[in-house]
């Protein structure tokens, strides 16, 4: 039999990602403020389903709203480093994204009691210096990048990119790259909004999208004997009520096709033991 692995994940940003960007209205920060109940209703059903889960908390997030993350620690859920203001590392310089990692560990130990084992860069865009500030800081894995779509592989650190030449890979690392899709995220799809950039239309039918998640797990299971498909969610997009009846549709048809469902901490062991010296990702 097949071990396929599946990662819920959720991205639980409430206010911060709406603050990061200067968008400070009242309705604005009510939309992150939806995250209260839409958390309970996740853990609830959750609990129900008896699915361990990975949270990537932004530490604003978790000083803002402290008896929200509580409930998630309590529930046994993982936590991981988000940053602390969900502001792009690819914009901070190395001094600002360090700074921004030890502050969003220091909410998490306060929360926890123990350093995060993982890492979710917001926005999901690292910079030149993240692997090397991760595996400074202890990580043992990130989820922010996409050169796979069912199988973890090391991260990469150094690759020389000039426009007119051909692409340098650098070396392996021990970070584990645990991989994820925009396509594979509720926030494209579902989450309307409007800035200065353009408007981003969301709104989609729940239905079709959760066909498409669905489809991610079955082609993975037709084609590969292991695998990991990680899955992303944010609270206050996920926890409207006809996208949570989706949601749990999607946990039903998974568990009859055989999802084993982990924590990203654990899903992380599992590579390690079916790929003891680790996953190249390079082309050539």
């Amino acid at each position: 039999m097949a071990d396929l692995f599946v990662c819920l994940t959720f991205d639980h940003d409430n206010t911060s990602s709406a603050i990061s960007r200067g968008q400070t209205s009242p309705t604005l920060i009510s939309r992150g403020d939806f995250g209260i109940p839409a958390a309970q209703r996740i853990l609830r059903l959750l609990n129900e389903q008896r699915i361990p889960t990975t949270w990537f908390i932004p530490g604003h997030t978790i000083d803002s709203y402290p008896s929200c993350v509580a409930a998630v620690h309590a529930a046994g859920h993982e936590i991981g480093n988000h940053g602390w203001t969900h502001r792009v590392p690819s914009t901070l310089g190395p001094e600002g994204e360090e700074q921004e990692l030890i502050r969003g560990n220091e909410s998490i130990m306060r929360l926890t009691g123990k350093a995060p084992r993982g890492y979710r860069s917001p926005a999901w865009d690292l910079s030149d210096v993240s692997v090397d500030l991760l595996m400074k800081h202890g990580f043992v894995y990130d989820s922010s990048m996409m050169g796979h779509d069912y199988i973890p592989y090391q991260a990469r650190k150094g690759d020389r990119i000039e426009l007119l030449e051909p692409l340098e890979f650098g070396p392996d690392t021990p970070l584990v790259e645990m991989p994820i899709s925009w396509a594979l995220d509720d926030h494209p799809h579902f989450e309307y909004s409007r800035s200065p950039q353009g408007i981003l239309p969301g709104g989609m039918n729940a239905r079709l999208v959760i066909e498409n998640f669905v489809n991610e797990f079955k082609y993975m299971k037709k084609y590969y004997d292991w695998g990991i498909l990680t899955y992303t969610f944010h609270p206050h997009v996920i926890g409207r009520g006809h996208r949570m009846f989706m949601l749990e549709h999607m946990i039903d048809v998974l568990k009859r096709e055989g999802a084993n469902f982990v924590t990203m901490e654990t899903a992380v062991g599992e590579y390690k033991a079916r790929y003891p010296n680790g996953v190249t990702l390079r082309g050539r």
